[in-house]
This record gives structure tokens, sequence and C-alpha cells, in this order.
């Protein structure tokens, strides 16, 4: 941002263009005190420096399958003081991860052959009545007997979840059972209700489509690959207890 003030200073000015980003102007001077005067840096820039090159050594001399955790633990015993927020932030600059045990977990599997409902939502998660607007989406849970599925339905206006479904397996039949919970309501349900979701096959599939269809309701889904398309519903993480709980001997 401050090389594209840079670029086009000349021409408009930096307090215009500034005006229009939007930034403050005092940003960019700061920024450029900053580059003309390295004493002027903020302190975390010199302690970053300093960091980095001891992630780097931890992580190198464990065979580099170092986690963020196990990262932070051997700084401090060796008495170097830092925050696990921090490593977390330098280890992500660094490109390094530690190893992970299994094979990685794809919760959202998309089908370009299937068309996409249109977008009535735009990220706009405000509904005025119950029954206006629902988020739906599902996850996997780990427990110990293994990853489940938990799909669940959640309604705007009250910002809570009014539909829930567990499942050892990701199947569309999977996801309707959470709506089919909610035709209870249906005598409460308003013209015009939005079923939002994300891309995955299980949500526009024919027969989801259908099943919408069939109770008068729109469905809507965003962009591949785009949680915030569909943020609402990816902050619910609480539904990891709640797995945990149901599934745990």
């Amino acid at each position: 941002m401050v090389k594209f003030i840079d670029d086009h200073r000349d021409a408009y000015g930096v307090e215009q263009i500034c005006a229009v980003l939007p930034i403050a102007p005092s940003t960019y001077y700061t920024q450029k005190a900053r580059a003309a005067d390295r004493s002027r840096a903020p302190l975390r820039i010199p302690l970053d420096a300093a960091l980095r090159p001891a992630i780097q050594r931890v992580w190198d001399a464990n065979f580099q399958v170092y986690g963020v955790r196990k990262v932070w633990r051997q700084l401090n015993r060796e008495a170097i003081p830092v925050a696990r927020c921090t490593v977390t932030r330098l280890m992500r600059d660094l490109g390094l991860r530690g190893a992970v045990r299994g094979s990685p977990v794809r919760t959202t599997v998309s089908d370009k052959a299937l068309p996409r409902p249109a977008d009535r939502v735009q990220r706009d998660f405000r509904a005025g009545h119950p029954n206006r607007l629902w988020v739906s989406d599902f996850t996997f849970v780990a427990t110990w007997r293994g990853f489940v599925c938990v799909a669940f339905v959640i309604d705007v206006f009250a910002r809570r979840l009014v539909g829930w479904r567990v499942s050892s397996t990701a199947r569309t039949d999977f996801v309707l059972d959470a709506l089919v919970q909610l035709y209870d309501r249906k005598p409460l349900l308003r013209d015009g209700l939005v079923h939002r979701s994300d891309r995955a096959v299980q949500y526009v599939s024919i027969r989801s489509t259908e099943r919408l269809c069939e109770a008068g309701i729109e469905p809507s889904a965003g962009r591949v690959g785009d949680a915030y398309d569909n943020a609402l519903a990816e902050t619910i993480n609480g539904l990891f207890d709640l797995g945990r709980q149901m599934w745990t001997p």
C-alpha cells in the first residue's frame, strides 16, 4: 500500500489517496519514517529477527517434525522467553509446520458439474424475523472412536442451532436429516426463506435441491474455497465439544 501511494502521490496527493483507500495519512508517513530511520522501527521487528533463526534451529534439530507447542516449550527451556502466539506467527511466516498423524480431513468436496444456486446472501448475515435465513454446514469432530460428522442448521435471527445430526459418514442423507428435523417449524415458515450453505456436493445435489423446493425454501451457495461466504456457519466451534460428549465412551 505504501508503494502504491508512492507511485501516485505526485498525481493525486497523499491525503486524497489515503481518503479513498482508506488509510490515515499519519500511518503512511510513519511507515516512510521507519524506512528511512531503522531506529524508529517497532520493538517487535528486531525481536522477530532474533527469534526466526532460533525457531528454525529448533525445528531443524528435531527432524523438522516439531509443531508450535513443542517449539515454544523448547525455546522456553533454553531460557528464550517468547509467547506461543509469537511462535505461531513466525512459524507461519517461515512456512514451518509440525508433523501431523494420519491423513488430512477434507470437509468440503465440490463438484463443478453440479449447478450452483445463486448467492442470495452476499455475506449479509442478518435477518429481521425468525425463519427468514438459515445457514448450514457440517464438520468432522475428533472423538476417541475416530472422526464423526456433525451437520447443523442455524437460524440467523436467533443465532442459535435449530437443527443438527451426527453421522459416521458424510452422505447426502446425513445433511438432509438436519433439515427434516425443522419440518415441525413449517407453520412458522415465512415466504422467501433462504437456506445458505457452501458448495459441498451434499448441499448442491439434486436430492437436496428437490427437498428444499418441496419445503418452499430458496437455496443459496457461495464461491468455492471462500469461508467468508458462509462465515456464520464457520463460527460454530462448540459442536466439537458436543460431538465428543456424545461419542466418548
